[in-house]
């Protein structure tokens, strides 16, 4: 519950000074044609990764690692925001890094999966946790970021999700749940959006506390549902 707290607190904290410093933030039309602004992005990044930083139970290695990674995947995204490329797939970007273009697809899809492995390695002590680990970590940021394309649908699956991993005992669950909390009405009525930053970093707050939660059979099981989830989306 301190966790959860941190995170709701911090997230806040963090969205209402972005948008008093910064009320037009990444300004763009949604679907519906109202202007909307992306200052949730950096409050999911930063209130994430402070909760996960701070969140007992866990050693302190493993509280810094599952921090940088969350600050890497919403890093990631962000530079996705401002870039505004707005290509979609792996195969679309793959295909332009071979034609030696490197588009901000790219950044992410090789940024993301970097600090997922580096916190695998860290997270876990055998050569393949520690891989399986990375891909849940960087599966979780994508499969979360896939589904910001309706106000509150990104936010609405990292609660009830992270709900059922705090039930569960998952450690440091509680990060991406309160933070998803703290922003969820502004997204749902419109004012704001997550983007590739908030998305990403709720994502990777999520699997972190999978990766926390579950051995080698846990990890390859969802491994294996992000993997599928990420072709089918990219068919």
């Amino acid at each position: 519950m301190r966790t959860l707290i941190t995170a709701a607190a911090a997230t806040r904290g963090v969205y209402e000074a972005v948008r008093r410093a910064r009320p037009g933030l990444g300004a763009r039309t949604n679907r519906e044609g109202r202007t909307v602004h992306l200052c949730a992005g950096p409050a999911a990044v930063l209130g994430t990764a402070v909760a996960v930083g701070a969140a007992p139970g866990l050693p302190a290695r493993h509280r810094a690692a599952g921090a940088l990674a969350v600050l890497a995947a919403g890093a990631c995204g962000a530079y996705d925001d401002m870039a505004g490329d707005h290509r979609r797939g792996f195969r679309a970007h793959l295909g332009a890094l071979r034609r030696g273009e490197v588009t901000s697809g790219a950044v992410k899809l090789f940024g993301i999966g970097a600090a997922g492995l580096a916190a695998g390695a860290v997270l876990k002590r055998r050569p393949l946790d520690r891989f399986l680990a990375g891909v849940v970590v960087a599966g979780s940021a994508h499969a979360i970021n896939l589904l910001d394309v309706r106000p509150g649908r990104a936010g609405g699956a990292v609660l009830a999700l992270a709900a059922g991993g705090m039930l569960r005992g998952a450690p440091g669950a509680g990060a991406p749940l309160g933070a998803a909390a703290a922003l969820l009405p502004d997204d749902v009525a419109r004012r704001t959006m997550l983007g590739d930053a908030g998305a990403h970093a709720l994502g990777a707050g999520l699997g972190l506390a999978v990766v926390a939660a579950n051995g080698r059979a846990g990890l390859a099981l969802h491994a294996a549902v992000l993997t599928a989830a990420a072709v089918a989306a990219d068919g």
